[in-house]
């Protein structure tokens, strides 16, 4: 696994948008914010074409002009990371021009964002052995005041901590919107972990994951070699990392069965179920949690659901490909990452 150099102080933060741009309310605001908080921290900026177009459909830009962004800004010198602007709904549009031996070939450089940007920080894992951050998207971090997990994500950029908790309280519903564009979370749900096998958990493996949506939407395509990551791997075991956005509990369900029976889950070591978007959703008698478990519990191996990871903030920010000990003592997560 290749490691990028960290964030070294008053380095340089690119920013690109190969899914949606910071064009339109709230995140414009909470993007610039965001600018006068790391400019403050004494980081220079380094701003891609695409952050603030809105001319695609689904993403920034159109495909060949967002993989552009990313190609040139993923392997320049004139930065030292890369947070992508937002999330979006057709990234996956892009990869068809991307080069991934060229990125193979260029030096590690932190990539990262959520959610639509799983079709990168997957990718770069799988494809190319490089980690990744699964992480904020640029805009969030013009929130007043920061969240912790905020604070958490700009550790791992600087390598500062590599060692992250889950949060006490999450945010069902959001205050944030073209009035208020910098309302921080609304912290309003405790935070119940819900581990199968009951009792506490420790496991160990190599992380990987991301949005389920994303994720099922690759699996069986030209970018889909997760069966040869997890032999390359497998004396270390996987650690899913899964989190979902539109699904619902059907559409859960069926995408579980075809990532198992396109062989992602061989050397699986355990899983970490992040709240799904549409949360506490029963169709037909089947809820969020039989919708995975369902498909999940003949692995034998820990499965943690209810995780502060995705659509539902706050999320914990994981090194895509990094080693992890993963720890619950109750509500209490700890996730330790390794470069190794």
């Amino acid at each position: 696994m290749r490691y990028p150099k960290f964030l070294p102080k008053n380095g340089t933060i690119g920013f690109v948008a190969p899914s949606f741009g910071c064009n339109i309310e709230p995140y414009r605001t909470r993007f610039v914010r965001a600018q006068e908080v790391w400019r403050d921290m004494g980081y220079q900026l380094d701003f891609g074409p695409n952050c603030y177009e809105g001319k695609g459909i689904g993403i920034s830009n159109t495909p060949e002009l967002c993989a552009r962004e990313l190609m040139d800004y993923y392997i320049s010198e004139k930065n030292d990371c890369l947070i992508s602007c937002g999330g979006g709904e057709l990234m996956c549009e892009i990869l068809g021009h991307l080069d991934f031996e060229q990125l193979k070939a260029a030096a590690p450089k932190w990539y990262m964002g959520y959610s639509d940007n799983t079709n990168v920080t997957f990718l770069l894992t799988t494809l190319c052995d490089t980690a990744s951050i699964y992480g904020p998207c640029a805009a969030e971090f013009g929130m007043e005041p920061w969240h912790p997990s905020l604070e958490d994500a700009m550790k791992l950029l600087t390598g500062e901590c590599l060692e992250v908790h889950g949060y006490d309280k999450w945010e069902k519903e959001s205050l944030k919107d073209a009035e208020h564009p910098l309302a921080p979370y609304h912290l309003t749900e405790a935070t119940v972990l819900r581990c199968f096998p009951t009792g506490d958990v420790e496991m160990s493996g190599r992380l990987l994951g991301g949005c389920i949506d994303c994720l099922v939407n690759l699996t069986g395509t030209e970018f889909d070699r997760v069966q040869a990551f997890a032999d390359r791997y497998q004396e270390d075991g996987i650690l899913w990392f899964l989190e979902s956005c539109e699904l619902n509990t059907m559409e859960l369900r069926r995408a579980m069965w075809q990532m198992e029976h396109a062989g992602w889950f061989r050397h699986v070591k355990g899983f970490l179920i992040g709240r799904p978007g549409i949360y506490g959703q029963e169709v037909l008698g089947l809820d969020q949690y039989q919708a995975v478990l369902g498909i999940l519990e003949k692995y034998h191996v820990p499965v943690v659901m209810d995780v502060d990871l995705g659509h539902l903030p706050p999320m914990m920010p994981l090194i895509t490909g990094s080693m992890a000990d993963v720890t619950v003592k109750g509500n209490r997560m700890t996730v330790k990452m390794r470069m190794e």
